[in-house]
């Protein structure tokens, strides 16, 4: 058994997930890594090793919840143990519900939500041998800020942070933390799909509307979400359970446009 913690990321291949897999080995983590691109996750692997950790890649589908197991059981084979479980992986298509797909719901849900909770449920398996873990589930702003644009991924957020309060519930008192990130606009390649009905981009459109909205007056970056998931998986947060923390530059918090609050006081709000 490896004297490193261990830490299980999925969606590990690109954007949080890679930064957090790069993070976390960085600061002493070995990391498993699971997505569905193996030449992607062998490069943050590389990129692991280069700041000191070890690292396991598990590509495939979590789809495929059989998968999804064996790369719980190929963790604690290679490592000896699991410390952390970052249940980051999504999957959404950008459609009203009037248009949805059965197979895009299904997909959505077993992907954004289903995965998350068995894997949470066997990696919980070998945390409470040791009387400690954690499990961290990367949600969104949008379990409460709705689109009309994604019903299948808005319900699977949502219920995810219901999900994590249960769960915090349950292993507790073994000594497991469960907890949830909610990231607002993050600078990934997930938040630039956004197209009209003739296929051009709105990209930048929606990044000015959601500007006018930040106080911060900008986008995240994964690096942020990457060093927030770090602290709340570390003993620094040992005392955080069972409840959703919000990493999104204040945008939930705004009720008026800063363009709107310039015109008002033009000395005291950005344009």
């Amino acid at each position: 058994m490896t004297d490193r913690p261990v830490a299980l990321i999925t969606g590990a291949s690109r954007g949080i997930g890679a930064a957090t897999a790069e993070e976390l080995a960085r600061r002493g983590y070995d990391v498993s890594l699971m997505a569905r691109s193996a030449d992607a996750l062998r490069q943050v692997a590389r990129k692991a090793k280069q700041v000191g950790g070890e690292a396991l890649v598990i590509p495939g589908d979590l789809f495929d919840l059989d998968h999804a197991q064996q790369a719980i059981e190929d963790t604690v084979q290679r490592f000896g143990r699991i410390d952390a479980l970052i249940n980051n992986a999504a999957w959404r298509d950008i459609v009203t519900m009037r248009t949805i797909t059965l197979e895009s719901w299904e997909r959505t849900i077993r992907t954004s939500l289903t995965a998350p909770a068995f894997m949470a449920r066997w990696a919980a398996v070998h945390m409470e041998k040791r009387g400690k873990g954690v499990i961290l589930n990367v949600s969104s702003i949008q379990s409460e800020r709705v689109s009309g644009i994604a019903p299948a991924y808005i319900a699977a957020k949502g219920a995810l942070d219901s999900l994590t309060s249960e769960l915090a519930a349950l292993y507790g008192s073994r000594g497991i933390r469960v907890l949830a990130l909610n990231p607002g606009a993050i600078d990934t390649e997930m938040s630039g799909d956004y197209e009209s009905s003739d296929g051009l981009s709105l990209t930048q459109k929606l990044r000015k509307n959601s500007l006018d909205m930040i106080p911060l007056g900008r986008w995240g970056q994964t690096g942020e979400m990457a060093r927030t998931i770090a602290m709340l998986i570390s003993d620094d947060a040992s005392y955080i359970t069972g409840t959703t923390i919000v990493a999104d530059g204040g945008y939930t918090t705004q009720l008026n446009p800063y363009s709107l609050k310039h015109l008002m006081f033009p000395g005291e709000f950005r344009q």
